[in-house]
């Protein structure tokens, strides 16, 4: 494997050898630090399970390789990786999987460990949505995400990626995740606060992560987590459980913060060790029961992960001082969401009682009902899913409702696998035998694509533009 040429700044070479347990090999960090990132991936079995996903995906060659402490995660080497992306993969274009570093699928099973099933929960710092989507996978869609984006550039992103896998339990708020204490104390059972932070964990991905590095900066950088965690804290319940993770290796981001949190509030919060979460986290655990992982011990990123639990109440912060704003949904009255739900249902659109119907304008949407007592109390900048627009003739089903509602296997119009390379290009589709119906969820390899309206003998592509692809796509098919 062709070795990455990294930079490693002295002072950043001293705080390693300082943070390092005796037990571990100078000399294994710097090499593994050299040496390119391993792909994973992790499967989303919201649309599938990891059996079938592995029986599917047998005739391509891929090696997989199982990630110790996540069911649905494996190590990936293909052998045709320079040809086409795996991004460009029919399965990930269907959100059957999702492209995702080995290290950051562990906040999430630290956050779902020892069975806790947390129904409403916050992930801080969500983009692009690796974890956001691995929650929603463990809460199987009910319950209710609160997913926060600081960066609006980054939002459009985190969407997409939620839409693809099929996700109908998150909520979407862009804001600076230090607000939250104060606009909705003691509102989750979990928090994930997957920290921004100074990145040393990732050179293996990005060999220049650490051109700009220095102590100072990172000093910065804790004081600003140091409020985050504070913030999260105080939005978190009594008996709730925090994660605290980063992708940075010094302890002034990682142990200082969590202790600076536990000096702060002694009576109100607990470490819950994470010796147990998989088989071999000894070898990456601290005194203080944390994971610090150097990328030498499982080959993979940095990474560090805290799992906490609030044991009382504290006091609350002020009240925030911005206003929330009208509201701009109203709840369906029972005989029109009667009538919304039998129509969705004659096209294959069903969902259960976690998610209500609300109406704005013409448009129709789908919100987690556990997100509603939160509504009035913060902004969001996406909420649920978007449904139907509403017509003279009846409902106009929106894409992202077809993704993450059409029932798999069961329905729809089956496309050849070069028809629907067409239809993720954007064209439109002409099927030897056309379906009789006006209008039909096109699927492939039994999973929804999108809907399509019959005209003539073509079927009209709703592909939403921005998620239109070009290049090669599904060689591994051929």
């Amino acid at each position: 494997m062709a070795q990455n040429s990294v930079f490693l700044p002295d002072d950043f070479l001293l705080q390693m050898r300082a943070a390092m347990p005796a037990e571990l090999s100078f000399d294994d960090f710097l090499a593994a630090c050299q040496r390119p990132l391993r792909r994973s991936i992790r499967v989303n079995t919201l649309k599938i399970t990891v059996a079938d996903f592995l029986a599917l995906v047998a005739p391509y060659g891929w090696q997989l390789t199982p990630v110790p402490w996540c069911a649905e995660g494996f190590w990936i080497e293909r052998e045709d990786e320079d040809a086409l992306p795996l991004g460009s993969t029919a399965e990930h274009l269907s959100g059957l999987f999702y492209i995702q570093e080995a290290s950051s699928m562990l906040p999430v099973a630290a956050l779902f460990a020892d069975g806790n099933q947390p129904q409403r929960v916050m992930d801080v710092a969500a983009a692009p949505g690796s974890k956001t989507t691995q929650i929603a996978a463990r809460m199987d869609n009910e319950g209710a995400i609160l997913a926060n984006e600081f960066s609006a550039s980054r939002v459009k992103v985190l969407h997409a990626n939620i839409s693809r896998c099929g996700i109908r339990n998150v909520a979407l708020t862009h804001f600076d995740g230090r607000v939250f204490g104060a606009a909705l104390p003691e509102a989750f059972d979990a928090i994930l606060l997957d920290a921004p932070c100074s990145g040393e964990g990732v050179v293996r991905k990005d060999p220049d992560a650490l051109k700009n590095w220095s102590v100072a900066s990172n000093l910065d950088i804790a004081a600003t987590q140091r409020e985050l965690i504070d913030s999260a804290f105080h939005a978190l319940r009594p008996g709730g459980t925090l994660v605290y993770s980063t992708c940075t290796l010094n302890r002034d981001e990682n142990e200082a913060v969590v202790a600076w949190l536990l000096a702060q509030y002694p009576q109100a919060v607990e470490v819950v060790s994470l010796q147990t979460l998989f088989a071999e986290a000894g070898q990456a655990l601290t005194p203080e029961g944390y994971l610090h992982v150097f990328p030498q011990i499982f080959d993979c990123e940095g990474f560090f992960v805290a799992r906490l639990r609030k044991t009382a109440s504290i006091p609350p912060l002020p009240a925030p001082g911005y206003k929330v704003g009208k509201f701009p949904f109203t709840p369906m009255k029972t005989r029109e969401s009667t009538a919304v739900t039998e129509a969705a249902a004659r096209s294959g659109l069903r969902w259960d009682r976690t998610l209500t119907l609300w109406q704005r304008d013409k448009e129709i949407w789908l919100f987690p009902a556990e997100i509603e007592p939160l509504i009035g109390k913060v902004r969001f900048s996406r909420l649920g899913l978007r449904l139907a627009e509403t017509h003279n003739k009846g409902f106009r089903w929106q894409h992202e409702a077809i993704i993450a509602l059409a029932e798999s296997h069961t329905s729809g119009f089956a496309l050849t696998l070069g028809e629907a390379e067409e239809w993720y290009r954007g064209r439109d589709v002409y099927p030897e035998n056309p379906p009789k119906e006006d209008e039909v969820i096109v699927t492939f390899q039994g999973f929804p694509l999108g809907i399509a309206k019959k005209v003539g003998s073509r079927l009209k592509n709703s592909y939403p533009r921005e998620l239109v692809r070009d290049g090669r796509l599904f060689a591994s098919n051929a």
